[in-house]
């Protein structure tokens, strides 16, 4: 996910409200056509990361832009790379636009969007008091710091996460906070200076220039630097005329040369448009960037459990009632009865892996006591739907005051891949710990995507509790293996889960059991549920 639009001319990833392929606008009214508006302030609102959200709404769907989650093979890694789209350009060409209309069109739920104005050097004093007075080039190759970017997209490419800084165009500087990306399916990379250096070259799969009239990039050039950026028609012409034509001439048009495909007039050409995408879905053909769960299940027989993993101890009253949610002849109100107990149970041994300090306290006979107390800033509980859900009251019985949030994941039939359509959490989410529910984890795919979701709001690994009622081994493995920070607790963990991935021997559909509806044919856990 890109930053927005850098001092050089590069325009991130937002579009303007303006005519189709002007993208001369960054800032906070261009993230309204491609992110969802904030909600006002509420009970549960919609969180908003300290840099973008992570989310992009199209106006078929919804694309998650901060990467997918770590789908490993039996080997513990990706069996192929991420196709690496670059997409060069002069500043307002409409590299932005074109990259929203290939997103669109490719159709997959896994898209990272990086651009190159996240990459600007850090300046000196002097350089600062340049770029205040307009006379910093940054259209100049040196601006970047490409050993960065290579790195970057290097381990993007291999599906591994990166932090990428946030320029301030503002105070010409780096933010303090970093933002998280990981892995995708695709990478778009967009920046002026896109194919300025050798080995960046080589870790593009495709690379498209953007051509657009120098005169039409002039003129969003000032309406977006006017406009978004608070600056005077003067300093900004000034600064095109000295450092961004000359640039253009000396080290961005001479690269289309470089471009396997070269579009002219942006994103009105449609035809260029269609071409890209047609053989972006035949490379990602080749490569089938699927999860293969057959072949993680596989891998994880006869290891050991993790040691983040903690099982509430099987007491005779804790086994009596899995003996009753398991019968299948049990009726619905017991096994919504017997099910509030055990998750009860659950969340109370949950809540004592939280942190915990020594404080003292005067009790009414004026003695001291010497006791605990929580020492976080707040619980969160967040539930994945449907299931996840009927844990909340148990949550909200020990936690007073506790706040909930909501996640809704279901699984692709065609790819086999979990994909989200429902975020909501509250907002500061980054600051508590985070109690995850899900009644049932098989897989462990749609709790690995919540728990991403999770990292993207930047909530701290260690931070994050995975509860379930009842978990299989090849998900805990997986869900461990990929976050191996993250605590997972559990009631129950039975080993088996057969070849529908359904839980052997299980406790059926949870949420249909609990709420008293009826399954298709060819459900499945992580299909529903988890």
């Amino acid at each position: 996910m890109a930053a927005a639009a850098g001092d050089g001319g590069g325009e991130g990833v937002h579009e303007e409200r303006g005519a189709p392929g002007d993208d001369s606008t960054s800032g906070a009214e261009s993230l309204d056509r491609l992110y969802p508006a904030a909600r006002p302030p509420r009970k549960r609102t919609t969180s908003q990361c300290k840099s973008e959200p992570p989310l992009l709404r199209t106006s078929k769907r919804t694309i998650y832009t901060a990467g997918r989650p770590p789908w490993y093979n039996e080997h513990g890694t990706q069996s192929k790379e991420a196709f690496v789209i670059g997409l060069g350009g002069g500043s307002a060409s409409g590299k932005t636009t074109v990259a929203r209309m290939i997103i669109e069109a490719l159709d997959v739920p896994w898209v990272v969007l990086l651009s190159m104005d996240s990459f600007y050097k850090v300046l000196t004093t002097q350089q600062q008091e340049r770029a205040a007075s307009n006379d910093f080039n940054f259209d100049h190759p040196d601006a970047f710091d490409f050993d960065l970017i290579i790195s970057t997209l290097k381990k993007l490419k291999q599906g591994k996460s990166v932090t990428i800084p946030i320029y301030d165009f503002t105070t010409h500087s780096r933010k303090k906070e970093w933002k998280t990306l990981y892995g995708a399916n695709v990478i778009i990379f967009e920046g002026i200076m896109a194919f300025a250096d050798k080995m960046l070259l080589e870790l593009l799969d495709m690379k498209i220039f953007v051509d657009t009239d120098s005169d039409i990039r002039l003129v969003r050039r000032l309406r977006r630097d006017i406009g978004e950026r608070g600056r005077d028609i003067e300093g900004v012409i000034k600064q095109y005329n000295k450092f961004v034509k000359p640039a253009f001439d000396q080290y961005i048009q001479p690269t289309m040369r470089l471009a396997d495909i070269v579009v002219p007039r942006g994103s009105g050409n449609t035809v260029a448009i269609d071409l890209i995408v047609q053989h972006v879905h035949s490379q990602l053909e080749e490569r089938k960037l699927r999860w293969d769960m057959a072949a993680l299940a596989s891998a994880h027989q006869c290891h050991p459990l993790p040691r983040t993993l903690s099982v509430l101890k099987s007491t005779p009253q804790v086994r009596g009632m899995h003996t009753i949610i398991r019968d299948k002849e049990t009726s619905r109100d017991e096994f919504i009865f017997y099910s509030k107990r055990l998750m009860r149970l659950l969340i109370e041994h949950a809540l004592s892996f939280l942190p915990f300090r020594s404080c003292t306290v005067q009790t009414p006979q004026g003695e001291d006591y010497e006791g605990r107390s929580y020492s976080g800033k707040q619980i969160t509980g967040v539930s994945i739907l449907r299931a996840g859900e009927t844990m909340e009251p148990a949550l909200r019985a020990v936690c007073k005051d506790v706040r909930i949030g909501t996640i809704l994941i279901q699984t692709n039939s065609n790819t086999g891949e979990p994909e989200l359509h429902y975020l909501r959490l509250p907002k500061d989410i980054s600051e508590d710990h985070v109690i995850l529910m899900d009644c049932t984890v098989s897989t462990g795919a749609a709790a690995m995507m919540a728990v991403r979701v999770l990292l993207d709001h930047d909530v701290p690994e260690d931070k994050i509790f995975l509860l379930s009622l009842l978990m299989a081994e090849m998900g805990v493995h997986s869900v461990a293996y990929a976050f191996p920070q993250v605590k997972i607790i559990t009631t129950a963990v039975d080993k088996k889960v057969n070849n529908l991935f359904r839980i052997i021997p299980g406790i059926g559909n949870f949420g249909d059991r609990y709420f008293g509806t009826d399954a298709p044919p060819d459900w499945s856990d992580d299909t529903l549920d988890t």
